[in-house]
């Protein structure tokens, strides 16, 4: 994991639009949304641990959903008032949005998550 003392990762132009400005892919187009592989997915930009694919499920949506997340998922309040958004707690990047109450797993909460904001590493 990269600290602010360090030089985070360079972004694609892509990356910069979702994790720098709060952008969001489009839905369906993103690499991690049907992969199914094990291992874990750090912050592209940083790489602080974020998931483990254990916990990533398909919620249908199309992106990346996963029911639990590492210490270093932080949730802030969005800028719509309406939604709660999550980002990277190293580096404040922006990963998507946390939604609870959907009942689509035992522990009731959705992480949907860009997959640009993340990259995945094999176990």
């Amino acid at each position: 994991m990269k600290t602010q003392k360090e030089e985070y990762n360079t972004l694609s132009a892509e990356e910069q639009r979702v994790i720098l400005h709060k952008g969001t892919e489009y839905a369906g187009t993103g690499e991690y949304n049907d992969f199914k592989v094990e291992g874990s997915f750090v912050c592209r930009q940083c790489e602080a641990p974020l998931y483990e694919s254990s916990d990533k499920f398909d919620s249908g949506c199309g992106w990346p959903s996963f029911d639990d997340a590492s210490e270093f998922v932080e949730r802030v309040p969005d800028a719509d008032g309406r939604r709660v958004e999550i980002v990277c707690q190293n580096c404040k990047g922006h990963l998507g949005h946390v939604f609870e109450g959907e009942r689509m797993t035992a522990k009731n909460i959705r992480h949907c998550v860009n997959s640009v904001s993340i990259k995945f590493k094999k176990k």
